[in-house]
């Protein structure tokens, strides 16, 4: 199975899947015109990571999602999630700037509900 890399952009975030480090990168703004067609490969990845490996650390380092982006996330957290209750170790690390409440509420409001091991961490 290949890493899985897509290149920042102004409306994308990075998105780094280090099948060697067992690891998934997600970081900067998300708003592209089409959020489904834009994460698809790495829903893919995903399906095909599952498949293959039992255990994933998830760090989202996002400075500005879209609603659009939110549904996005919500569903990779879901897939953890399951991915979780079959017996494979998930970590997801939501990461937020000290003075952005906007994107630690958003988190929390990701993972209200959810049963799958996640921290929020608070960078400088």
């Amino acid at each position: 199975m290949e890493n899985l890399f897509i290149a920042e952009t102004k409306h994308t975030p990075g998105v780094e899947g280090d099948v060697n480090y067992n690891f998934l990168k997600i970081s900067g703004s998300s708003y592209p015109e089409n959020s489904n067609e834009f994460y698809k490969p790495l829903f893919d990845w995903l399906e095909k990571y599952f498949k293959t490996f039992n255990e994933i650390t998830v760090g989202f380092y996002i400075n500005y999602l879209n609603t659009s982006t939110s549904k996005c996330f919500l569903n990779i957290i879901e897939m953890l999630e399951n991915y979780q209750k079959d017996g494979n170790k998930v970590l997801i690390n939501w990461h937020y700037k000290k003075d952005d409440e906007d994107i630690l509420e958003t988190g929390e409001e990701l993972f209200m509900g959810m049963d799958v091991n996640h921290k929020f961490i608070e960078t400088a």
